[in-house]
């Protein structure tokens, strides 16, 4: 990696930092050079915009949750101990990441802002959704799962007790949120299996 790829990955980590606690609005260049102690003229070389870095932050952010939960996951077993995997590393992202989500914090910012960010937003959690339904047919297809199993309903649940488990345990402080969500997933996976 070149010194300039190091020093733009390094940036985006600690980008992806300011963004998950001032929110990726209040992510500008000048605010990201401070943090960096690089110059704004040296910041703009690389992200050239606001919505630039923005998205710049949002395709690095996603490619570490990849990294963290999903390509894990899919080098479990098909079935129920592949979508195990996945929730338990989610889970272990979203318990231990500090400040917190910048997909959480991003989408409730971003939920009524038309434009490049949200667009992306947008992709980024159809993906997520769809990986997870995939994952799921997977399973249904391999006879692990009741054939009548809706995916996309699955899919739906395992997100919403994910957002449900970074709300409790984030901003509620909840200490039973993580053993909440482990019921409520070993529930959802219940109700599925054959």
């Amino acid at each position: 990696m070149s010194k300039g790829e190091s020093t733009r990955q390094a940036v985006l980590e600690r980008a992806v930092e300011v963004a998950s606690r001032l929110g990726l609005s209040g992510l500008t260049i000048g605010s990201l050079a401070n943090e960096v102690e690089l110059s704004k003229s040296g910041l703009f070389g690389h992200f050239r915009s606001k919505e630039a870095l923005q998205l710049q932050v949002l395709a690095f952010a996603r490619e570490s949750f990849t990294d963290q939960v999903v390509r894990p996951a899919l080098s479990a077993p098909r079935g129920e101990p592949r979508l195990r995997a996945l929730f338990e590393h989610w889970l272990a992202t979203a318990r231990d990441s500090a400040p917190g989500c910048l997909f959480v914090s991003a989408s409730t910012e971003f939920d009524d802002q038309p434009g490049a960010v949200r667009d992306q937003l947008v992709r980024d959690h159809t993906d997520l959704m769809e990986s997870i339904a995939q994952m799921f047919r997977t399973g249904i297809t391999e006879g692990r799962f009741k054939p009548d199993s809706d995916a996309d309903q699955f899919a739906f649940e395992l997100d919403s007790m994910m957002l449900g488990f970074f709300h409790a345990y984030r901003l509620m402080g909840d200490p039973m949120a993580e053993t909440r969500v482990r019921r409520a997933f070993d529930r959802l996976i219940r109700d599925v299996r054959i």
